[in-house]
């Protein structure tokens, strides 16, 4: 079956597999570092209370066997041991059925994970992960030639995330079609990064060329990924190029990352190597492909039918494998930012004359004089929920309320995911929440305070509180 394999494509598979273990990497540390505090057993919203919840049809995974956070803990870390595996190469060295079993375990791993994470887990690139995962178990190794039907199945994911990132923003915000958006993104993103204040200093036109280029390469190059050599490799090229601005300008989890790893097989390596000798497929591989490629196509109806539908959504699994999916970003903008502050204090009774002392986060803006860092593509969960908290109270009412009884309580595992806590030795009394417009300051006011951001009071999000 010479149409089944593609030998000049071993290379853009290897680059693939070994990067997309690299994303396996920073998820499963994300979970294994945040989990206690966020869905633990004494979390703020307890893995057990989703379980009860979900049944085995809406949500399988290892966990309806069994939960504690020691099992997580065991779970999350095996993840990364697994990732460590499939960087080095391990795959590699063992048959074809011992390596796709190799490629299967962190799928399982992470499903499993996602099932119980609840609002932490309900971004698009987790959903992407997945889908992306389960696809690579069929991609074969050392043993025989990339499959055809295989690499055709992760364009299509490509082709979906981009797709229907450009179709999102196309029918959302009129911003994206007067291409005005980015006058005001690079300052409103979610979780900025350390470049993020000099984007936003750009000049208009170019925040205007930055949006035309968006449409370019979200709405006309995907089609591209489907016309033969060289053609293609352009087209996942130009998506790379678009990506690494994208890394540069904020922190976007692993979504970045696995976008251009997604690129990578697509690209024709061919004339940089020579592909080593590799056996034919066996029947039983091909037989095991094709059916998974049946059942892709037939999962693919709905999400095929969100890309042109009106009233198309975004970030939603049709299955609750999550193995093929819809995705989307941005369809609005922010052109205001907001932030929830998290202060506390040692005084039993607010007067006056009472200090506040504010909680520092790793990621989410703070401190006016504190420069963005870069995280990407580890996820900071807890930080990127605060964005969506300061957008509307209702995004944080199932969690913000166990957040605050945890820094009552100087809780170890919540302490542990903040930057900052301004009561070392002893609880706070009363912790109060406040929300803040902050705007990137201007070059003469970065020079005249030192300060990245400058911020003024809003309204109250949460009164003084005590336990």
């Amino acid at each position: 079956m010479e149409w089944f394999t593609a030998d000049g494509y071993w290379l853009g598979r290897l680059v693939f597999q070994k990067a997309l273990a690299v994303v396996y990497l920073a998820a499963f540390l994300s979970a294994a570092l945040q989990f206690r505090a966020l869905i633990g057993e004494r979390g703020m919203l307890p893995a057990p209370e989703v379980l009860r919840r979900t049944d085995w049809r809406g949500a399988p995974g290892l966990f309806r066997l069994h939960y504690s956070d020691r099992f997580f803990a065991v779970v999350a870390w095996t993840g990364c041991a697994v990732a460590v595996a499939l960087i080095v190469g391990v795959d590699n060295r063992v048959p074809l059925g011992a390596a796709m079993a190799l490629w299967a375990l962190p799928w399982l791993l992470y499903l499993s994970i996602v099932q119980v994470g609840g609002v932490w887990y309900g971004f698009g690139w987790e959903s992407l992960l997945l889908e992306t995962g389960f696809l690579a178990v069929f991609l074969g190794n050392a043993d025989t030639a990339p499959p055809v039907l295989v690499l055709w199945l992760l364009r299509w994911v490509l082709f979906r995330l981009e797709f229907g990132a450009g179709l999102i923003k196309w029918r959302g915000d009129a911003c994206w079609r007067n291409l005005t958006c980015l006058y005001f993104h690079h300052e409103t993103q979610p979780m900025p990064g350390p470049l993020s204040w000099f984007f936003h200093r750009l000049p208009r036109p170019v925040h205007r060329a930055e949006a035309a280029a968006n449409h370019v390469t979200q709405l006309l190059v995907p089609v591209l990924l489907l016309t033969p050599q060289p053609v293609a490799s352009v087209a996942a090229g130009l998506m790379i190029v678009t990506q690494l601005w994208l890394v540069l300008s904020g922190n976007f989890a692993w979504l970045n990352w696995l976008t251009i790893t997604l690129a990578l097989p697509v690209i024709d390596w061919s004339p940089l190597t020579e592909p080593p000798a590799q056996r034919g497929a066996p029947l039983w591989y091909a037989v095991v492909v094709i059916a998974v490629t049946v059942l892709i196509l037939a999962l693919s109806y709905h999400p095929a039918r969100n890309l042109v539908s009106r009233r198309q959504v975004m970030n939603r699994s049709f299955d609750p494998l999550h193995l093929v999916n819809t995705y989307g970003a941005f369809g609005s903008v922010s052109r205001v930012r907001l932030e929830v502050v998290v202060e506390g204090t040692d005084d039993a009774v607010v007067h006056p004359g009472t200090v506040w002392k504010e909680y520092g986060f790793r990621g989410k803006p703070g401190d006016p004089r504190r420069l963005p860092r870069q995280f990407a593509p580890y996820h900071l969960r807890l930080d990127w929920l605060m964005w969506f908290a300061a957008l509307s109270p209702a995004y944080a009412r199932a969690w913000f309320g166990p957040f605050v009884e945890r820094l009552l309580e100087n809780d170890r595992d919540t302490l542990r995911l903040l930057r900052h806590n301004p009561f070392p030795g002893a609880p706070p009394a009363q912790v109060r929440a406040r929300v803040f417009r902050y705007r990137f300051t201007t070059w003469r006011e970065l020079r005249a305070t030192g300060c990245w951001w400058h911020r003024t009071f809003v309204r109250d999000f949460l009164r003084p509180t005590r336990r």
